[in-house]
């Protein structure tokens, strides 16, 4: 095994803290693993990773071998697409992962037009709500909706969504339309639970710059932004949703927006990249594209 094979395997194991997981992502053998690490260690002649039954982790040296890897197998990337690059500008497989809604009705329809002008390019595109493990997943770049944990990962905000509280006018008619927050008591929301934590989102507003919350009465609870719509639409309650995703429904008076000055606080929308990634030229490119489209479709002026 060449040390470029090697680097490359030492990369997986500090990010997925596994031996395990790294020889399931890298489809080899856990002891050609192990192997590759203990080959690495005698060639820097040092100890590279403190292994424990539960995790592994890099030592101070083997933090900084780490960061020396990542540039060096970044550079390689860089030369296995140069001439490429001169030619076309994009080349190779590019894993995006988006927030399901904003892939389907914003993305999906344009990938066309990008990928007509990079056709040495793959996208490998996928859809969900729930947050993954971009090292695990293999992705070279997530699209992420609200305030971001800290998780190692380089970000880029791109700008604020802004969030409507509406309902059906049916709804409306049955219950009247409520003027501040403190009406919600004698309503209805659909609420919103995490698809991974299941905790239920309360009902958000801003009051004096500060923002406050209360779980008001509710007859449906939903796991995704879909269900979320749909049952609005059906006149089941109010909910607080993006803009962007229920625009066509304003327009066409399927649904009317309530209370506009008391809305929660805009959620941040940011792009994740795990480490750098987001250098390669495929990734900026893209990242460029999706950006502009963002703005142009789902983000204020």
């Amino acid at each position: 095994m060449d040390r470029i094979d090697l680097f490359r395997i030492f990369i997986r194991v500090v990010e997925t803290s596994s031996f395990t997981r790294t020889a399931d992502m890298l489809n080899m053998p856990r002891s050609t693993v192990s192997t590759a690490i203990r080959d690495l260690e005698i060639r820097t002649g040092t100890r590279l990773l403190a292994r424990t039954t539960r995790a592994v982790s890099p030592t101070q040296d083997g933090k900084k071998l780490y960061e020396h890897c990542l540039r060096l197998i970044a550079d390689v990337e860089d030369i296995d697409t140069l001439f490429r690059k001169e030619r076309d500008g994009l080349a190779g497989i590019l894993r995006v992962n988006l927030p399901g809604r904003i892939g389907r009705l914003i993305v999906a329809p344009a990938l066309p037009d990008f990928l007509s002008r990079h056709p040495d390019l793959s996208i490998e595109l996928g859809m969900t709500d729930r947050a993954i493990n971009l090292v695990e997943e293999q992705t070279d770049c997530v699209l992420r909706v609200g305030p971001l944990q800290d998780s190692g990962l380089i970000s880029h905000k791109i700008g604020e969504l802004h969030l409507l509280n509406v309902a059906s006018p049916d709804y409306l008619e049955r219950y009247g339309v409520p003027t501040d927050p403190h009406d919600l008591t004698s309503h209805h929301v659909i609420r919103y639970a995490s698809p991974v934590t299941g905790r239920v989102e309360p009902w958000e507003w801003m009051e004096n710059g500060e923002s406050r919350s209360i779980l008001p009465p509710a007859c449906v609870t939903v796991d995704n932004a879909e269900a979320l719509i749909a049952c609005c639409l059906a006149g089941m309650g109010l909910i607080q949703i993006p803009s962007y995703d229920v625009q066509q429904h304003l327009q066409n008076g399927e649904l009317v927006s309530v209370m506009p000055e008391w809305c929660a606080e805009p959620l941040p929308m940011s792009i994740l990249y795990p480490h750098r990634h987001h250098t390669t030229n495929r990734v900026t490119t893209f990242v460029k594209w999706l950006e502009i489209l963002l703005k142009r479709h789902v983000l204020p002026d």
